[in-house]
């Protein structure tokens, strides 16, 4: 098999490295270009607006969840030791972290994941808010603020297992599961061609939630032969981001992982798109206001992700696309959140959300403005 060849020539850390690498690198190229970002879709959604931004939001969940569904029934990928799943969780934690990140996500005008890609493009504003996310995630979790978010998570908890596990406790089976994904890809083709999203739209969103499945996949893969134990993961931005930091910092010693390579490819993969299609712009802040929003919604993002145990992509897509409880709580409650957090901060209906989504054959045009 390629996959034990590759073990056994690299070793099994620096494999999953290289996995992380190679999927972030598709992640980043794809999410670049399809303009994926939880946080227009929340704002076209509660301003009821068309602009496509939560079309292709739609493309990408459906597509994460049909495709890690359709592993799962062909027995080529099993969740029920992920950590998502398997440990003990808190609704709580989900509750509150995934309201606290949709808040952010709107004061930082993106979520994690956007704000990689658009600091790959020479968005200032996004560099240093990443910065922020990264320094309060690794606080959150080590550091001055884990004793409050380990507080929080205590007050409501859920076992691992079955009770974390929708699909088990709805009793609609991998099946039923594949016909719930069915439905919303249906839904977001429906939009898609009412809105003529262009095509970049529909494939790079159906790419990056074909990442999310391709993630379970590889490190699931790699569990299943090799000696050491490693975690069985996908995408997600927020323990990755503090653990990067923390390498860079005072721990480069530590052996290489999928999230090692995870973050750095999704940078050079953005990078490359930005690059390849004339968009590399850099850009800063507009003012002390601005920046201090910037910051306080970083600051809410990074505590709210690792309280909820997911960002937007790691909760709203990878969590989701193996129906974990708690990543659905997180979802809906970044939702929420978000819808009401716009709807007090932001009351500018019809304006620009964020990038366009770039139409078919658009190499080498100048990019739209951009107000992420």
């Amino acid at each position: 098999m390629a996959l034990e060849a590759l073990i056994e020539r690299l070793g099994e850390n620096q494999t999953l490295a290289l996995g992380g690498l190679l999927i972030g690198l598709a992640f980043g190229f794809l999410a670049q270009r399809s303009r994926f970002c939880l946080r227009s879709a929340v704002i076209e959604f509660g301003r009821q607006l068309g602009g496509g931004k939560l079309t292709v939001w739609l493309f990408a969940f459906a597509s994460a969840l049909l495709a890690t569904q359709a592993l799962t029934l062909a027995g080529w990928f099993d969740a029920s030791n992920a950590r998502q799943i398997a440990t003990r969780g808190s609704l709580s934690g989900a509750a509150i972290g995934g309201a606290l990140f949709g808040i952010g996500m709107i004061l930082a005008r993106g979520c994690s994941s956007r704000l990689l890609v658009l600091a790959a493009q020479g968005n200032l504003r996004s560099v240093i808010s990443g910065l922020v996310f990264a320094v309060t995630a690794q606080a959150s979790w080590t550091g001055m603020l884990a004793p409050v978010r380990e507080t929080i998570s205590q007050w409501w908890t859920v076992d691992g297992g079955s009770s974390r596990d929708l699909i088990a406790r709805t009793g609609i089976g991998h099946g039923g599961a594949v016909l719930f994904g069915l439905v919303w890809l249906a839904a977001a083709v429906f939009w898609a061609r009412r809105q003529r999203v262009p095509a970049w739209g529909w494939a790079g969103a159906i790419g990056v939630g074909l990442t999310i499945a391709a993630a379970w996949w590889f490190t699931y893969a790699v569990t299943k032969i090799a000696f050491d134990p490693h975690p069985i993961q996908a995408l997600s931005f927020t323990g990755p981001s503090a653990e990067l930091l923390t390498r860079v910092l005072f721990a480069g010693d530590k052996p290489p992982s999928f999230d090692l390579g995870l973050v750095p490819g999704v940078f050079i993969g953005s990078f490359i798109a930005a690059a390849l299609f004339r968009e590399l712009k850099l850009e800063g802040f507009e003012g002390g206001a601005s920046m201090r929003r910037y910051i306080a919604g970083a600051v809410c993002m990074g505590f709210g992700g690792m309280l909820a145990g997911g960002c937007a992509v790691g909760a709203g897509l990878s969590g989701a696309a193996v129906f974990t409880i708690t990543s659905w709580v997180t979802l809906f409650a970044m939702w929420a959140a978000a819808v009401v957090t716009d709807r007090l901060v932001d009351q500018r209906p019809g304006g620009a959300l964020d990038q366009p989504v770039p139409q078919s054959g658009s190499i080498g045009r100048p990019r739209n403005s951009l107000t992420a």
